[in-house]
């Protein structure tokens, strides 16, 4: 199972900016597609972006425009720069992939407020 652990997240102002990372495990980085998803307290998990193994990017159309995700095969990373972050975007955010079986990190928290 690929091991992932997000990182970045804070607290920030509305218009604030945040970029979040998530390190993977492994030596198979190159061929997974990576996805990035968030919580609201009493909410459902939404996805949020994705980036596959072929540079194809995905958005969930609440964050088009604002998000961009990113990704690095040389550090096993991926990454997810938020501009433009409301209110709305608070939650905790979760990286994810699979590869023989789903994997997820332990999230990291954002929270947007003046």
């Amino acid at each position: 199972q690929v091991q992932l652990v997000e990182s970045g997240g804070g607290s920030v102002q509305p218009g604030g900016s945040l970029r979040l990372s998530c390190a993977a495990s492994g030596s198979i980085f190159n061929v997974l597609s990576l996805n990035w998803y968030r919580q609201a307290p009493g909410q459902q998990r939404e996805f949020v972006a994705s980036i596959s193994n072929l540079w194809r990017e995905n958005y969930a159309n609440s964050v088009k425009g604002r998000f961009t995700v990113s990704r690095d095969n040389g550090q096993n990373t991926v990454y997810l720069q938020m501009n433009g972050l409301r209110s709305e975007d608070t939650g905790m955010y979760f990286c994810n992939t699979f590869f023989k079986q789903e994997s997820w990190g332990p999230g990291t928290q954002v929270t947007v407020s003046s």
